[in-house]
């Protein structure tokens, strides 16, 4: 098959990297598909553009995976600019596509949201050119919208998300949900009535296990905390935003700090717009076993991890866990061999299926250190065994098995 996949954030691994269609475009071509993957020339959180002339669009190989990047504004943080990315990007990738189609039909195009914008005209270019379509859904949206910010289920702007995320749904030749509940959140939305429920399917997001293995032993960061042998390293690798609610983590560690726990550090690894007010906090109020790491790059997240002896997965609460989660630094978290702290209860729960960490609704600071001393103090025989469940789960989701259900869903739909 020709397959062109669409994504506004398809990052290449190299640039920070949104990885899983990467991922899954190395499987492809081994299979012996052509494969194109369509995506912004701004790369998301980074100053870096790949156009700066007039061209509409720049091809390049990167990592041995064809990569179009389509000319986008750039942008910081979600301000106006980054809107206008959005709305502006869809008419620039439909040209974009335009310009290949007329030598290379693809035989089937994979999209995928967020956001909904570029996804919606790349399903429109489908329709148009009786394509094929495989409608990827990485986040409820805007679904999240309603959750993490201010605006009502009944805005007039939401409703009409809704009725386009609605359209989608019943348009695609196949769905994929990257969380378990796919089919859940189409009933409980009432939608099951237009949307055909067979062409439902969920292939979450995963880890190259042997590439992960490998930058352990090859990407070494020198980091006196993750050398610390004496201490109980609590790792937290990610973004630092509101959705996050790393806010919890500096509470909890003034609790530790004042239960005069000074054998356990809390790590924090990544970037965000809370970072710097986080900081100044832990500095105006003295917490010194809460230590931010800033962002680092994707290959040194393996050695981070297997240095780690407790992951935290950390979010706001909302009631869209229900459906399951899918986040990618789950599944490093868990071929890293180490427990997994969750402090949202999901539907579908990966941790407790497996008996790989603790998962629950964890709403107070007091609370999360009670679960950072259990594990602290865990019988060696218990916390090897959720150590050795983690690296079991871990290779249900690597990309060569996941590969296979997309390749599979793609070519239903070419079919």
């Amino acid at each position: 098959m020709n397959i062109w996949i669409v994504n506004h954030y398809a990052i290449p691994p190299s640039m920070g990297g949104l990885v899983r269609h990467f991922y899954f475009s190395k499987y492809l071509q081994q299979k012996g598909h052509k494969v194109k993957i369509f995506t912004s020339s701004k790369i998301h959180n980074t100053d870096i553009n790949m156009i700066r002339d007039k061209s509409l669009y720049k091809e390049e190989m990167e990592d041995g995976v064809e990569y179009t990047f389509v000319k986008s504004r750039d942008y910081k943080g979600n301000g106006l600019d980054r809107i206008w990315n959005m709305i502006e990007l869809p008419f620039k990738m439909w040209k974009a596509m335009k310009v290949f189609y007329k030598n290379e039909k693809p035989d089937v195009i994979y999209t995928s949201s967020p956001d909904l914008f570029v996804a919606f005209s790349a399903l429109c270019f489908g329709k148009r050119h009786r394509t094929p379509i495989v409608v990827e859904v990485r986040d409820l949206w805007p679904e999240s919208i309603v959750e993490y910010g201010d605006m009502s289920k009944k805005n007039l702007i939401i409703q009409i998300l809704y009725q386009l995320e609605k359209w989608m749904y019943q348009k695609a030749h196949q769905l994929i949900f990257t969380m378990p509940g796919g089919k859940d959140y189409i009933c409980d939305k009432k939608w099951d009535r237009k949307i055909d429920l067979d062409k439902v399917n969920y292939v979450n997001n995963g880890v190259d296990i042997e590439e992960f293995e490998k930058n352990i032993y090859n990407y070494v960061i020198e980091d006196k905390d993750l050398e610390d042998t004496k201490s109980f390293k609590v790792v937290y690798v990610g973004s630092i935003r509101y959705a996050n609610n790393i806010g919890m983590l500096v509470n909890v560690a003034r609790e530790l700090k004042n239960l005069k726990e000074k054998d356990i550090k809390i790590l924090i690894y990544g970037e965000g717009t809370n970072r710097k007010a986080l900081e100044r906090q832990c500095i105006r109020e003295e917490i010194d076993n809460i230590v931010f790491k800033g962002k680092v790059e994707k290959k040194f997240i393996p050695y981070i991890l297997s240095k780690s002896d407790l992951n935290i997965l950390n979010y706001q609460q909302a009631s869209t866990w229900r459906y399951g989660g899918s986040q990618n630094k789950q599944f490093e978290y868990l071929a890293s061999g180490k427990p997994i702290c969750s402090n949202v209860q999901m539907g579908h729960s990966i941790i407790r299926k497996y008996d790989c960490g603790e998962e629950r609704n964890i709403t107070t600071p007091g609370e999360y250190v009670e679960t950072i001393l259990k594990y602290k103090n865990m019988e060696k025989q218990i916390y090897e065994q959720q150590c050795e469940n983690a690296k079991k789960a871990a290779k249900l989701y690597d990309y060569s098995v996941l590969g296979k259900k997309v390749e599979l869903v793609l070519k239903k739909a070419a079919d």
